[in-house]
């Protein structure tokens, strides 16, 4: 009954990739160094700080419906830095999403932090087949780092799609020191692809998240030559925004959407998503800056440090 009531609507299906800077709850996990959004910490995290994140996270979120021809919810919401399956159900059923009708998976991983990934979808454009969490194991030197999180189902037109959401190490400690981390999570990426493309040569495969890498650093680069088009490469905003995240006055983007060959000829847009909202004026280096929820331990009362990818695809 699904299908046929989405094929009466244009065959538009909107994807989003957004990290949410630190969306933790109010509670200690004794099993992770979460310490720093509690109550007692120098961020003074506390429950009104913790609702007012959520219902900016769903604020965006629903802004990212936005186009041309109108507004429509995003079928598909691919999140970074979530704490666990609680700030999502929290996200989904009890902020201003509730009433979005979202199904939501997240991951489970041995970040010491306690930040997981997690994919939000609408079971009206995805009808959700089959998922699983990626460990990625670390190299000697590197700490245990987030899940890849694999998904796949039917969208509208009744072909499968595979999404594979990833947060690769940040880094901290030099660039140059922490490549082979990121490298280590492209490489365990790669090889899931090749198992995938194994059994389904042409395979409608999107990989979204945060790599924590320009496009043309080693990992996507290795991303890029194993057949994936990164179709966020281009990607900019209608207010200002050159990319997805600004550091010391330069905008940069290190949140990617890559896509399968197969799946190329039906992508139609992908930008970064700059309503004025979700910016501020940069006071040090001018111009405007994502309209962050702290900058430093400073309360900012903000979104993220990061915009949203917005792509679409006719399905």
């Amino acid at each position: 009954m699904w299908l046929s009531v989405i094929q009466l609507l244009c065959g538009i299906f909107t994807l989003v990739e957004l990290n949410c800077e630190n969306l933790f709850d109010c509670r200690h996990d004794s099993l992770k160094q979460d310490q720093e959004f509690l109550a007692d910490s120098e961020r003074h995290w506390n429950t009104h700080r913790y609702w007012d994140k959520l219902n900016h996270i769903g604020q965006e979120i629903i802004a990212c419906g936005e186009s041309a021809d109108g507004w429509s919810l995003p079928d598909m919401v691919v999140l970074c830095e979530v704490e666990n399956d609680s700030v999502c159900r929290d996200l989904c059923r009890r902020s201003m999403l509730r009433q979005a009708g979202y199904e939501y998976i997240v991951t489970q991983s041995p970040d010491l932090r306690g930040i997981d990934v997690a994919l939000l979808y609408s079971p009206f454009s995805f009808r959700l087949i089959s998922h699983h969490a990626i460990r990625v194991e670390p190299l000697e030197d590197m700490r245990p780092t987030r899940d890849i999180l694999y998904a796949a189902g039917q969208t509208a037109d009744g072909d499968t799609l595979h999404v594979f959401v990833v947060h690769a190490p940040s880094r901290y400690g030099g660039e140059h020191a922490t490549r082979p981390h990121r490298l280590q999570v492209a490489d365990r990426l790669c090889t899931a692809i090749d198992s995938l493309r194994s059994l389904s040569p042409e395979a409608r495969i999107i990989v979204a998240g945060d790599f924590n890498d320009y496009h043309d650093n080693a990992a996507p680069q290795q991303l890029e030559r194993h057949r994936l088009h990164n179709i966020s490469k281009t990607a900019t905003g209608a207010h200002g925004a050159r990319g997805t995240y600004k550091y010391q006055g330069s905008w940069h983007s290190i949140d990617h959407i890559f896509v399968s060959q197969p799946l190329a000829p039906k992508s139609l847009s992908c930008v970064v998503w700059d309503a004025p909202f979700l910016l501020e004026d940069d006071k040090k280096y001018g111009g405007v800056m994502p309209h962050r929820n702290y900058n430093g331990l400073r309360y900012n009362n903000g979104y993220s440090d990061h915009l949203p990818l917005v792509a679409r695809f006719r399905f």
